[in-house]
């Protein structure tokens, strides 16, 4: 076998092929003849280079060998076969990649998002940080960055995921999925026990009314606790959770969610009945207010004056009443000049006029020996509107129930009782057949008690609805016809009470302007009767200087 000429690499990127020459054994052969530069081609470049490589002088020749006591070298085939070895190894990893990143990258198995940056050149003439980075000991965890940035990471899972749990059977729904976890997470939230839940059905205890309404939200339908019922898989524990429950629950009280309803049906029946209640006394009181003579009829009897004589010499004019809703229609009666309307005229009369009354009053029963003081008409209108403001202000706080009563649904109060005496018959059909403990008395008891309560409430409801009526008649007329809303007067009289408070408020910062403007010009007129005062006729005289200047010696 020929002898193989070894022949050091004067450049080349791999820095794998310097580590032979070091090698024990070739040590030990005799250095090989140096070979002429312009004869020895340098290796090719790897292919192809990532980066640049700064170029570098050729190797020098290996130094001579070192006589050492090592044991004979190895036959030459095996050197050439350590040298191919060393030739045919691929090109490292570019620089910056780890070595997980290149192995995952190099197969194509996991593709990652692309990161858009510009590539630059490091320069060969001088050095550049990046040359310092080619050896750097950072590597980064190449799963978990397939995880965050892969494109099929959505889909990946975890190794624990991907073995099968033999310990966790499959779950039976027979329910609809869905449903199922609701009812399941509904189920959890109650704070209370199957075995709870069973005493309470049995024995008529009280739920709280949260508790009803979540368990009737899940309720089941027919069918679906027909199924459950049927279920004959052998144990039940294979149920899923919310079927399980059911299927214990219907066991012990197939008439579960019938008593449910039927608890339910209690716990709405009080609140019901007494926000009933209370709009009865509210429009019983409201209906009061109307027809007690006050400050409201004189604001009529002024609308009715000044809307005879606007309407002088019309079909329109000489009115005995009119109708309430064109109270609210005052506002859109302009004056010529644009700057007033005829509901701030009107209000703005009735409270000069209880003003003029609480003045008239107060000077009754003043002393008779002080004696008035002269005012002027202006001053005295500003007193009387300053007097009256109070009273016509505070009309809309006699009306408190009037108001309340506009807030009514009249629908809703003439149905309670209807609805409630259905709801009633109904459950006492349905807890018939229930057997078993003592919820069928307790719930007859209460359903004896709800029957006589209603009786009651329509009565009352009939005597307020009349009364209602009447008042509707005493304002006006032929107002109660069937079909329109009964409590409509009440809706008037609230709106129209609005717009006379907002009046009220204008009129009140008239006068205070008014009272700013007058200060304001009384103060200017003291000011000047200070700066020039009326001086006596002898203030330049002798006479005048000569006191004077005794009085100053005397001081």
């Amino acid at each position: 076998m020929e002898q193989v000429t070894e022949v050091p690499l004067l450049r080349g990127r791999s820095s794998t092929s310097h580590s032979i020459i070091h090698n024990d054994s070739y040590e030990l052969e005799s250095p090989p003849p140096s070979i002429p530069a312009k004869k020895t081609a340098p290796p090719p470049p790897p292919s192809p280079p990532p980066i640049p490589v700064k170029k570098t002088a050729p190797a020098p020749p290996p130094p001579p060998p070192r006589p050492s006591p090592s044991p004979p070298p190895p036959p030459p085939m095996k050197k050439a076969a350590a040298l191919s070895s060393s030739a045919s190894r691929p090109p490292p990893a570019p620089r910056g990649a780890s070595g997980g990143e290149s192995s995952r990258a190099g197969s194509g198995q996991v593709k990652l998002k692309p990161l858009h940056w510009d590539k630059v050149n490091p320069d060969s003439d001088h050095s550049m940080v990046w040359d310092k980075i080619d050896r750097g000991s950072f590597s980064f965890d190449g799963d978990l960055m397939e995880a965050l940035f892969g494109y099929v990471a959505v889909g990946k899972k975890s190794p624990e995921h991907d073995k099968p749990k033999s310990n966790s059977p499959t779950k039976i729904f027979i329910l609809d999925p869905r449903k199922s976890q609701n009812s399941a997470i509904v189920l959890k939230s109650l704070g209370m026990t199957r075995e709870e839940l069973v005493e309470a059905l049995v024995e008529g205890h009280d739920f709280v009314p949260e508790t009803l309404e979540r368990l009737a939200r899940i309720a089941p339908s027919k069918e679906e606790q027909s199924a459950i019922l049927e279920f004959d898989g052998g144990d039940a524990a294979k149920l899923a959770d919310a079927e399980a429950f059911l299927f214990h629950l219907l066991k012990a009280v197939p008439t579960a969610f019938t008593r449910l309803n039927a608890f339910l049906f209690r716990a709405n029946y009080y609140p019901e009945i007494a926000h009933h209640g209370r709009s009865l006394q509210t429009l019983d009181l409201a209906c009061k207010e109307l027809r007690s003579r006050g400050l409201f009829v004189k604001l009529l009897e002024a609308i009715l004056k000044a809307g005879n004589r606007m309407n002088a010499g019309t079909a329109r004019g000489n009115a005995q009443a009119f109708n309430l809703t064109a109270l609210l229609k005052l506002s859109d009666v302009k004056s010529v000049d644009g700057k007033t309307t005829l509901l701030n005229f009107v209000v703005e009369e009735v409270v000069r006029s209880e003003g003029k009354r609480c003045g008239s009053n107060s000077n009754r029963s003043s002393s008779s020996n002080s004696a008035p003081q002269a005012m002027s008409k202006e001053e005295q209108e500003k007193e009387f509107l300053k007097l009256g403001l109070p009273i016509v202000g505070g009309l809309s706080s006699e009306f408190t129930n009037v108001k309340r009563a506009a807030s009514v649904d009249y629908e809703t109060v003439v149905a309670t009782c209807s609805a409630l005496a259905v709801r009633a018959k109904d459950a006492r059909k349905v807890i018939a057949q229930c057997e078993g403990g003592r919820f069928v008395e307790k719930m007859m008891k209460f359903l004896d008690s709800v029957e006589e309560e209603v009786k009651i409430a329509r009565e009352e409801e009939r005597k307020v609805m009349e009364l209602v009526k009447r008042t509707t008649e005493y304002y006006q007329a032929g107002a109660s016809v069937k079909g329109k809303n009964p409590l409509h007067l009440f809706v008037i009289v609230r709106d129209f009470l609005a717009m006379v408070d907002k009046v009220c408020l204008d009129i009140m910062r008239n006068v205070q302007r008014r009272k700013v403007a007058s200060s304001s010009e009384s103060t200017s007129t003291q000011r000047n009767a200070v700066k020039f005062p009326v001086l006596p006729p002898n203030f330049m005289s002798d006479r005048s200087r000569s006191d004077s200047g005794e009085s100053d010696s005397d001081m």
